[in-house]
Protein backbone atom coordinates (compact mmCIF):
# COMPACT_ATOMS: atom_id res chain seq x y z
CA UNK A 1 0.00 0.00 0.00
CA UNK A 2 1.26 3.44 -0.94
CA UNK A 3 1.65 5.81 1.99
CA UNK A 4 -0.54 8.89 2.48
CA UNK A 5 2.60 11.03 2.49
CA UNK A 6 3.49 9.85 -1.02
CA UNK A 7 -0.06 10.60 -2.16
CA UNK A 8 0.15 14.07 -0.60
CA UNK A 9 3.46 14.83 -2.28
CA UNK A 10 2.07 13.63 -5.60
CA UNK A 11 -1.09 15.76 -5.61
CA UNK A 12 0.85 18.76 -4.28
CA UNK A 13 3.11 18.46 -7.30
CA UNK A 14 0.15 18.01 -9.66
CA UNK A 15 -1.54 21.11 -8.23
CA UNK A 16 1.64 23.14 -8.78
CA UNK A 17 1.68 22.10 -12.44
CA UNK A 18 -2.05 22.12 -13.29
CA UNK A 19 -3.30 24.76 -10.79
CA UNK A 20 -6.18 22.46 -9.84
CA UNK A 21 -6.98 21.26 -6.31
CA UNK A 22 -7.15 17.52 -5.70
CA UNK A 23 -8.34 15.20 -2.96
CA UNK A 24 -7.69 11.46 -2.67
CA UNK A 25 -10.18 9.42 -0.62
CA UNK A 26 -10.51 5.74 0.17
CA UNK A 27 -13.67 3.83 -0.71
CA UNK A 28 -15.16 4.58 2.72
CA UNK A 29 -14.99 8.32 2.10
CA UNK A 30 -12.01 8.94 4.37
CA UNK A 31 -9.49 11.51 3.21
CA UNK A 32 -6.00 10.16 2.41
CA UNK A 33 -4.54 13.39 1.00
CA UNK A 34 -5.83 16.78 -0.09
CA UNK A 35 -4.64 20.13 -1.39
CA UNK A 36 -7.74 22.00 -0.15
CA UNK A 37 -9.38 21.77 3.28
CA UNK A 38 -12.95 22.16 2.01
CA UNK A 39 -12.74 18.99 -0.13
CA UNK A 40 -12.75 16.75 2.96
CA UNK A 41 -16.57 17.23 3.03
CA UNK A 42 -16.92 15.13 -0.15
CA UNK A 43 -16.98 11.84 1.81
CA UNK A 44 -20.68 10.93 1.31
CA UNK A 45 -20.53 11.61 -2.43
CA UNK A 46 -17.32 9.55 -2.65
CA UNK A 47 -19.01 6.53 -1.04
CA UNK A 48 -21.95 6.75 -3.45
CA UNK A 49 -19.64 7.17 -6.44
CA UNK A 50 -17.53 4.18 -5.35
CA UNK A 51 -20.67 2.00 -5.44
CA UNK A 52 -21.70 3.21 -8.90
CA UNK A 53 -20.59 1.47 -12.14
CA UNK A 54 -19.12 4.71 -13.56
CA UNK A 55 -15.34 5.21 -13.77
CA UNK A 56 -15.70 8.99 -13.67
CA UNK A 57 -18.50 11.39 -12.80
CA UNK A 58 -19.23 15.06 -12.19
CA UNK A 59 -20.91 15.70 -8.82
CA UNK A 60 -21.68 19.12 -7.30
CA UNK A 61 -18.97 20.98 -9.16
CA UNK A 62 -16.27 18.31 -8.67
CA UNK A 63 -14.88 15.66 -11.02
CA UNK A 64 -14.66 12.15 -9.50
CA UNK A 65 -12.33 9.43 -10.85
CA UNK A 66 -11.83 5.83 -9.74
CA UNK A 67 -8.32 4.49 -9.19
CA UNK A 68 -7.91 0.72 -9.42
CA UNK A 69 -5.24 -1.68 -8.26
CA UNK A 70 -5.54 -4.88 -10.35
CA UNK A 71 -9.32 -4.43 -10.93
CA UNK A 72 -9.81 -3.66 -7.22
CA UNK A 73 -11.05 -0.13 -6.46
CA UNK A 74 -8.42 1.43 -4.21
CA UNK A 75 -9.00 5.21 -4.20
CA UNK A 76 -11.26 7.93 -5.53
CA UNK A 77 -9.60 11.07 -6.90
CA UNK A 78 -11.56 14.31 -6.76
CA UNK A 79 -10.59 17.28 -8.93
CA UNK A 80 -12.02 20.70 -8.12
CA UNK A 81 -13.87 22.35 -10.99
CA UNK A 82 -15.88 21.41 -14.03
CA UNK A 83 -15.30 21.54 -17.74
CA UNK A 84 -13.24 19.65 -20.32
CA UNK A 85 -9.88 20.94 -19.11
CA UNK A 86 -10.43 19.90 -15.48
CA UNK A 87 -11.75 16.54 -16.66
CA UNK A 88 -8.60 15.89 -18.72
CA UNK A 89 -6.33 17.03 -15.89
CA UNK A 90 -8.20 14.77 -13.46
CA UNK A 91 -7.90 11.78 -15.81
CA UNK A 92 -4.17 12.35 -16.13
CA UNK A 93 -3.79 12.71 -12.34
CA UNK A 94 -5.76 9.49 -11.74
CA UNK A 95 -3.56 7.71 -14.29
CA UNK A 96 -0.43 9.00 -12.54
CA UNK A 97 -1.58 7.75 -9.12
CA UNK A 98 -2.60 4.38 -10.56
CA UNK A 99 0.90 3.99 -12.04
CA UNK A 100 2.35 4.90 -8.65
CA UNK A 101 0.36 2.07 -7.08
CA UNK A 102 1.82 -0.38 -9.58
CA UNK A 103 5.37 0.91 -9.07
CA UNK A 104 5.17 0.79 -5.28
CA UNK A 105 3.60 -2.65 -5.32
CA UNK A 106 6.45 -3.92 -7.52
CA UNK A 107 8.99 -2.33 -5.19
CA UNK A 108 7.22 -3.87 -2.20
CA UNK A 109 7.38 -7.32 -3.83
CA UNK A 110 11.09 -6.88 -4.55
CA UNK A 111 11.66 -5.53 -1.05
CA UNK A 112 10.02 -8.61 0.50
CA UNK A 113 12.08 -10.88 -1.72
CA UNK A 114 15.35 -9.16 -0.76
CA UNK A 115 14.46 -9.28 2.96
CA UNK A 116 13.71 -13.00 2.82
CA UNK A 117 16.85 -13.56 0.75
CA UNK A 118 19.01 -11.80 3.35
CA UNK A 119 17.46 -13.74 6.22
CA UNK A 120 17.80 -17.15 4.49
CA UNK A 121 14.04 -17.64 4.47
CA UNK A 122 13.87 -18.98 0.90
CA UNK A 123 14.52 -22.38 -0.63
CA UNK A 124 17.08 -22.44 -3.42
CA UNK A 125 14.45 -23.17 -6.07
CA UNK A 126 12.29 -20.29 -4.78
CA UNK A 127 15.21 -17.85 -4.97
CA UNK A 128 15.70 -18.37 -8.69
CA UNK A 129 12.02 -18.64 -9.64
CA UNK A 130 11.06 -15.45 -7.75
CA UNK A 131 14.10 -13.57 -9.01
CA UNK A 132 13.09 -14.43 -12.57
CA UNK A 133 9.51 -13.30 -11.97
CA UNK A 134 10.73 -10.00 -10.48
CA UNK A 135 13.30 -9.48 -13.28
CA UNK A 136 16.25 -9.56 -10.88
CA UNK A 137 19.53 -10.80 -12.33
CA UNK A 138 20.93 -13.82 -10.53
CA UNK A 139 24.56 -13.92 -11.68
CA UNK A 140 25.99 -10.43 -11.17
CA UNK A 141 28.56 -9.22 -8.65
CA UNK A 142 27.00 -7.83 -5.47
CA UNK A 143 28.08 -6.81 -1.99
CA UNK A 144 25.91 -6.21 1.07
CA UNK A 145 26.48 -3.01 3.03
CA UNK A 146 24.94 -2.19 6.42
CA UNK A 147 24.42 1.38 7.59
CA UNK A 148 23.89 2.30 11.22
CA UNK A 149 23.49 5.73 12.78
CA UNK A 150 23.22 7.12 16.28
CA UNK A 151 19.66 8.09 15.30
CA UNK A 152 18.79 4.41 15.77
CA UNK A 153 15.19 3.83 14.75
CA UNK A 154 14.98 6.99 12.66
CA UNK A 155 13.27 5.84 9.43
CA UNK A 156 14.62 8.92 7.64
CA UNK A 157 17.85 6.99 7.09
CA UNK A 158 16.04 4.48 4.86
CA UNK A 159 14.33 7.18 2.81
CA UNK A 160 17.56 9.21 2.62
CA UNK A 161 19.42 6.22 1.19
CA UNK A 162 16.67 5.58 -1.36
CA UNK A 163 16.99 9.20 -2.41
CA UNK A 164 20.79 8.85 -2.59
CA UNK A 165 20.64 5.87 -4.94
CA UNK A 166 17.66 7.10 -6.98
CA UNK A 167 14.74 5.18 -8.46
CA UNK A 168 16.67 3.89 -11.50
CA UNK A 169 19.38 2.21 -9.46
CA UNK A 170 19.97 -1.56 -9.71
CA UNK A 171 20.82 -1.55 -6.00
CA UNK A 172 18.32 -2.64 -3.36
CA UNK A 173 17.80 -0.60 -0.19
CA UNK A 174 15.84 -2.18 2.63
CA UNK A 175 15.77 -2.88 6.37
CA UNK A 176 15.21 -6.13 8.25
CA UNK A 177 15.15 -4.55 11.71
CA UNK A 178 14.70 -1.12 13.31
CA UNK A 179 18.39 -0.38 13.78
CA UNK A 180 20.06 -0.81 10.39
CA UNK A 181 19.57 0.03 6.74
CA UNK A 182 20.85 -2.56 4.26
CA UNK A 183 22.10 -1.89 0.75
CA UNK A 184 22.55 -4.79 -1.66
CA UNK A 185 24.88 -3.06 -4.08
CA UNK A 186 25.17 -4.10 -7.70
CA UNK A 187 28.78 -4.10 -8.95
CA UNK A 188 30.31 -4.09 -12.41
CA UNK A 189 32.95 -6.63 -13.38
CA UNK A 190 35.67 -4.00 -13.07
CA UNK A 191 34.66 -2.77 -9.60
CA UNK A 192 37.34 -3.51 -7.02
CA UNK A 193 37.74 -3.11 -3.26
CA UNK A 194 38.61 0.55 -3.85
CA UNK A 195 35.28 1.27 -5.60
CA UNK A 196 33.35 -0.38 -2.75
CA UNK A 197 35.29 1.69 -0.23
CA UNK A 198 34.50 4.86 -2.22
CA UNK A 199 30.79 3.97 -2.33
CA UNK A 200 30.76 3.42 1.45
CA UNK A 201 32.53 6.76 2.01
CA UNK A 202 30.02 8.54 -0.24
CA UNK A 203 27.10 7.07 1.68
CA UNK A 204 28.64 8.03 5.03
CA UNK A 205 29.34 11.57 3.80
CA UNK A 206 25.81 11.98 2.38
CA UNK A 207 24.08 10.91 5.59
CA UNK A 208 26.36 13.12 7.68
CA UNK A 209 25.42 16.11 5.51
CA UNK A 210 21.76 15.15 5.97
CA UNK A 211 22.23 15.64 9.71
CA UNK A 212 22.63 11.98 10.75
CA UNK A 213 25.05 11.44 13.61
CA UNK A 214 27.39 8.53 14.32
CA UNK A 215 27.12 7.07 10.82
CA UNK A 216 28.88 3.71 10.45
CA UNK A 217 29.08 1.57 7.30
CA UNK A 218 30.14 -2.09 7.23
CA UNK A 219 30.24 -4.45 4.29
CA UNK A 220 30.84 -8.13 3.52
CA UNK A 221 32.71 -9.84 0.71
CA UNK A 222 31.70 -9.72 -2.96
CA UNK A 223 29.42 -12.54 -4.17
CA UNK A 224 28.60 -13.54 -7.73
CA UNK A 225 25.42 -15.57 -7.22
CA UNK A 226 22.17 -14.28 -5.78
CA UNK A 227 21.98 -17.28 -3.43
CA UNK A 228 25.21 -16.04 -1.77
CA UNK A 229 23.80 -12.61 -0.87
CA UNK A 230 22.78 -13.82 2.60
CA UNK A 231 26.41 -14.77 3.31
CA UNK A 232 27.62 -11.28 2.42
CA UNK A 233 24.90 -9.89 4.73
CA UNK A 234 26.05 -12.06 7.66
CA UNK A 235 29.63 -10.93 7.03
CA UNK A 236 28.59 -7.27 6.96
CA UNK A 237 26.65 -7.73 10.18
CA UNK A 238 29.69 -9.27 11.87
CA UNK A 239 31.88 -6.47 10.50
CA UNK A 240 29.54 -3.92 12.07
CA UNK A 241 29.63 -5.63 15.48
CA UNK A 242 33.35 -6.40 15.50
CA UNK A 243 34.14 -2.92 14.17
CA UNK A 244 32.45 -1.32 17.19
CA UNK A 245 34.67 -3.34 19.52
CA UNK A 246 38.10 -3.29 17.91
CA UNK A 247 37.88 -0.45 15.35
CA UNK A 248 35.67 2.03 17.18
CA UNK A 249 37.61 4.98 15.72
CA UNK A 250 36.63 3.98 12.15
CA UNK A 251 33.34 4.81 10.45
CA UNK A 252 33.80 2.33 7.60
CA UNK A 253 34.88 -1.27 8.11
CA UNK A 254 35.10 -4.29 5.77
CA UNK A 255 34.70 -7.91 6.80
CA UNK A 256 38.05 -8.69 5.16
CA UNK A 257 39.78 -6.22 7.53
CA UNK A 258 38.61 -7.76 10.81
CA UNK A 259 41.64 -10.00 11.24
CA UNK A 260 41.93 -11.81 14.58
CA UNK A 261 39.06 -9.72 15.97
CA UNK A 262 36.72 -11.91 13.93
CA UNK A 263 37.93 -15.01 15.78
CA UNK A 264 37.79 -13.41 19.22
CA UNK A 265 34.23 -12.22 18.59
CA UNK A 266 33.09 -15.83 18.19
CA UNK A 267 34.61 -17.01 21.50
CA UNK A 268 32.26 -17.74 24.43
CA UNK A 269 32.72 -15.38 27.39
CA UNK A 270 33.55 -18.18 29.91
CA UNK A 271 36.43 -19.29 27.67
CA UNK A 272 37.68 -15.67 27.47
CA UNK A 273 37.63 -15.35 31.26
CA UNK A 274 39.54 -18.61 31.59
CA UNK A 275 42.20 -17.38 29.13
CA UNK A 276 42.69 -14.06 30.96
CA UNK A 277 42.94 -15.84 34.30
CA UNK A 278 45.56 -18.26 32.97
CA UNK A 279 47.68 -15.47 31.49
CA UNK A 280 47.42 -12.79 34.18
CA UNK A 281 46.22 -14.65 37.24
CA UNK A 282 43.62 -12.55 39.02
CA UNK A 283 44.61 -9.33 37.27
CA UNK A 284 43.20 -7.85 34.06
CA UNK A 285 45.27 -5.94 31.47
CA UNK A 286 42.84 -3.01 31.52
CA UNK A 287 43.71 -2.41 35.18
CA UNK A 288 47.13 -1.01 34.27
CA UNK A 289 47.66 2.72 34.69
CA UNK A 290 47.36 5.13 31.78
CA UNK A 291 51.14 5.48 31.37
CA UNK A 292 51.63 1.74 31.06
CA UNK A 293 48.74 1.32 28.59
CA UNK A 294 50.04 4.20 26.45
CA UNK A 295 53.53 2.66 26.44
CA UNK A 296 52.14 -0.75 25.42
CA UNK A 297 49.97 0.72 22.68
CA UNK A 298 52.80 2.79 21.19
CA UNK A 299 55.20 -0.19 21.40
CA UNK A 300 52.77 -2.30 19.35
CA UNK A 301 52.19 0.54 16.86
CA UNK A 302 55.95 0.63 16.20
CA UNK A 303 56.28 -3.13 15.68
CA UNK A 304 58.15 -3.69 19.01
CA UNK A 305 60.85 -1.17 18.04
CA UNK A 306 62.33 0.21 21.28
CA UNK A 307 64.18 3.17 19.71
CA UNK A 308 61.22 4.43 17.65
CA UNK A 309 58.78 3.97 20.55
CA UNK A 310 60.95 5.93 22.99
CA UNK A 311 61.35 8.69 20.40
CA UNK A 312 57.60 9.02 19.86
CA UNK A 313 56.92 8.96 23.61
CA UNK A 314 59.63 11.61 24.16
CA UNK A 315 61.36 9.48 26.78
CA UNK A 316 64.89 8.05 27.09
CA UNK A 317 65.44 4.55 25.73
CA UNK A 318 66.42 3.35 29.21
CA UNK A 319 63.14 4.69 30.63
CA UNK A 320 61.20 2.60 28.12
CA UNK A 321 63.31 -0.45 28.93
CA UNK A 322 62.61 0.12 32.62
CA UNK A 323 58.84 0.24 31.96
CA UNK A 324 58.98 -2.96 29.90
CA UNK A 325 61.00 -4.71 32.63
CA UNK A 326 58.47 -3.58 35.21
CA UNK A 327 55.62 -4.94 33.08
CA UNK A 328 57.48 -8.25 32.68
CA UNK A 329 57.80 -8.63 36.45
CA UNK A 330 54.09 -8.04 37.03
CA UNK A 331 52.77 -10.21 34.16
CA UNK A 332 55.56 -12.63 33.31
CA UNK A 333 55.41 -11.43 29.70
CA UNK A 334 58.30 -9.68 27.96
CA UNK A 335 56.87 -7.56 25.15
CA UNK A 336 60.27 -7.52 23.43
CA UNK A 337 59.79 -11.23 22.76
CA UNK A 338 57.47 -11.76 19.80
CA UNK A 339 55.54 -14.70 21.31
CA UNK A 340 54.90 -12.82 24.56
CA UNK A 341 53.90 -9.70 22.62
CA UNK A 342 51.35 -11.69 20.59
CA UNK A 343 49.91 -13.20 23.79
CA UNK A 344 49.60 -9.79 25.40
CA UNK A 345 48.07 -8.24 22.29
CA UNK A 346 45.42 -10.96 22.07
CA UNK A 347 44.73 -10.63 25.79
CA UNK A 348 44.06 -6.90 25.40
CA UNK A 349 41.62 -7.62 22.56
CA UNK A 350 39.87 -10.35 24.57
CA UNK A 351 39.40 -7.97 27.50
CA UNK A 352 38.03 -5.30 25.18
CA UNK A 353 35.59 -7.85 23.74
CA UNK A 354 34.49 -8.99 27.22
CA UNK A 355 33.93 -5.41 28.38
CA UNK A 356 31.88 -4.60 25.29
CA UNK A 357 29.69 -7.71 25.64
CA UNK A 358 29.10 -7.04 29.34
CA UNK A 359 28.18 -3.40 28.73
CA UNK A 360 25.81 -4.29 25.88
CA UNK A 361 23.79 -6.53 28.19
CA UNK A 362 22.63 -3.55 30.23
Amino acid sequence: MISNQILQNTIDGLKTIARVDFCVMDTDGKEAASTAANMSACGPETVEFAKSPADSQEIKGYQYFKIFDEQQLEYVLIAAGIGEDVYMIGKMAAFQIQNLLVAYKERFDKDNFIKNLLLDNLLLIDIYSRAKKLHIQTDVKRVVMIIETANGKDSNVLEAMRTFFGSNSKDFITAVDENNVIVVKDLSENDSFREIEKAAASMESFLTKEGMKGVRVAYGTVVREIKEVSRSYKEAKMAMDVGKIFFDERNIIAYSELGIGRLIYQLPIPLCKMFIKEIFGGRSPDEFDEETLTTISKFFENSLNVSETSRQLFIHRNTLVYRLDKLQKSTGLDLRVFEDAITFRIALMVVKYMNYMESSEY
